[in-house]
């Protein structure tokens, strides 16, 4: 699908862990349907949704996910 790997940088914002982010930098090379497919299985398989996406002039991509995260509770 891409050319290289994207670099993906993990982030836990505010105190309250509610949601985890991820951002994720695609390079120039990468075309709208491929952006598009990495965003599809993202989403599928990993529960991400997307928060925010810049496009700079270059062609370069940064997407910014998040999920909810999930607490889990002991029941024994």
């Amino acid at each position: 699908m891409l050319s290289g790997r994207p670099l993906v940088v993990p982030r836990y914002r505010g105190g309250v862990r509610e949601w985890e982010t991820r951002t994720v930098h695609l390079p120039r090379g990468t075309s709208r349907n491929e952006a598009r497919a990495f965003l599809v299985e993202q989403a599928e398989l990993g529960h991400w949704e997307l928060r925010r996406l810049r496009l700079y002039a270059d062609g370069r991509r940064k997407i910014e996910l998040r999920r909810r995260v999930i607490k889990a509770v002991r029941t024994a």
